[in-house]
């Protein structure tokens, strides 16, 4: 068992323009060896290229802010999130991460059901484009 404290999070982790990870759990910090967790800060109107994580699920909590999600062969699905609710997001599903909001920040938290960080990007149009904040960096090209 083991608790870390929120004041305590590991930000040095991989980072990406347009938002702020930080790690609660993972193999060095907790002895976890299927799961990671922390948390991710992604600001004002950030939108990711179209990608996905591989056979690794995600569960992101939102806490505050408005989430975004397309997903699909051509990103055709969009659902919103808010404050309270949980998005799943299965392996090998092409999706896009927005935040909805141009003024605020956006703030979940994220568990994957592993530790490494697979992103496969893909050769698809995204339909609402990057605009002011690109999230391009060695995990999202």
């Amino acid at each position: 068992m083991k608790v870390i404290p929120g004041n305590s999070l590991d930000p040095n982790t991989a980072q990406t323009p347009g938002m702020n990870r930080a790690t609660a759990i993972n193999n060095a910090r907790a002895g976890a060896e299927k799961i990671w967790a922390g948390t991710v800060t992604i600001h004002a109107n950030a939108k990711t290229g179209a990608h996905h994580h591989g056979d690794l699920e995600s569960i992101i909590y939102v806490l505050k802010g408005r989430a975004r999600m397309r997903w699909g062969d051509n990103l055709e699905f969009v659902a919103e999130a808010g404050p309270g609710d949980f998005i799943y997001v299965p392996p090998y599903v092409p999706h896009q991460e927005i935040n909805a909001s141009r003024d605020e920040t956006l703030e979940c938290v994220l568990c994957r059901s592993g530790q490494d960080p697979v992103v496969v990007n893909l050769d698809i149009e995204p339909i609402e484009k990057p605009e002011e904040v690109l999230w391009k960096d060695p995990i999202h090209k």
